[in-house]
């Protein structure tokens, strides 16, 4: 099945762009409950799939190791923000490791401010630096070789394959490399709708229930550290209370309201970030996960005005309706 049109970019009244995508509800059993395109898009995971690789490094770590604040910044994709690399260095010390044990590539951070005030590029600043802090110190608490812990081979990283494995109900699973560096797992974009989705229903993730639902937990109580200024997730969590979201490169954006445990899935076709909100949360209000009120407050991230001349000219508007099966 073809992508469909999801997102509309208007200018004066006139059309001038239109983002294609799929998307794909899921209930903690597999069951699409509503999908718009094809709900069974192959695709990489990227970081959509952070609160189940923290999930798994805090197994390996026990429960008392890290705080919520710690996990909240291993499940995310921060800005690099001076709270990210705080956050970050915690989970480091943890372990009695500095940043140089990162294997992340160098990189600025991704917020404006904050580039401007570092003086060069480094392994801290990049998004998945959390990730790979916890990642770290699992290894280095389990007795695992710190320095190979992104190789696909790695105790680690065979751990992790098989909680995707079990969350997705994906057995064979498709494996390519991160930008991070780390395993990357390839599989349709309901497999992933189907794990946020279980992220609800944790028992379902075997014996990483414990840690599942804390990472979930971490990720609400402290949304800035996933995310930071002008984050679509971090707003989003916010304003719910009780809607976990997690970007992923490429335009992935998966989500899970906890009370309805329905998972969302929502990959935009040209990668374009910017037709990522309207079509989240559009999906969102469609399943009663978010009220009329807080998709007001969330304005910006689900209507963005385009400008012209410094003032509102038209705006990106999701143009899709959600399939139910009958």
């Amino acid at each position: 099945m073809d992508a469909v049109p999801l997102v509309r970019v208007s200018r004066s009244g006139v059309e001038e762009s239109l983002h294609l995508g799929d998307v794909a509800v899921c209930d903690a059993d597999g069951r699409v409950v509503a999908s718009a395109g094809d709900a069974s898009r192959f695709l990489f995971a990227r970081s959509c799939m952070k609160p189940l690789q923290a999930a798994v490094s805090l197994r390996a770590l026990g429960m008392p190791t890290v705080d919520a604040r710690e996990l909240a910044v291993m499940c995310a994709s921060h800005e690099g923000e001076a709270v990210h690399v705080r956050t970050v260095r915690r989970v480091l010390r943890r372990g009695g490791l500095t940043p140089e044990a990162l294997r992340t590539p160098a990189s600025y951070p991704s917020d404006p401010a904050a580039h401007a005030r570092a003086r060069a590029p480094a392994s801290i600043f990049h998004n998945c630096s959390g990730k790979h802090a916890g990642m770290l110190l699992a290894s280095v608490r389990s007795g695992w070789d710190p320095i190979t812990y992104r190789r696909v081979g790695h105790p680690l990283q065979r751990r992790v394959r098989a909680a995707v494995a079990e969350g997705t109900g994906v057995g064979d699973l498709t494996i390519g490399v991160d930008g991070c560096g780390v395993p990357v797992h390839g599989m349709p974009l309901r497999a992933m709708a189907t794990l946020f989705a279980r992220l609800a229903r944790p028992e379902r993730l075997g014996d990483l229930e414990p840690f599942a639902r804390r990472a979930a937990a971490s990720m609400l109580a402290h949304p800035y550290l996933v995310g930071g200024n002008g984050r679509l997730d971090t707003a989003t969590m916010v304003v719910s209370g009780d809607v976990v979201v997690k970007e992923g490169a490429e335009s992935l954006t998966c989500a899970v309201s906890l009370p309805l445990g329905l998972g969302v899935a929502v990959k935009i076709a040209d990668g374009g970030n910017r037709a990522a909100g309207p079509a989240l949360l559009s999906v969102l209000a469609s399943i009663d996960a978010l009220t009329r009120a807080q998709m007001a407050e969330l304005g910006a991230y689900a209507r963005p005005v385009v400008l012209g001349g410094g003032r509102p000219v038209g705006e990106m508007a999701p143009v899709f309706e959600l399939r139910r099966p009958r």
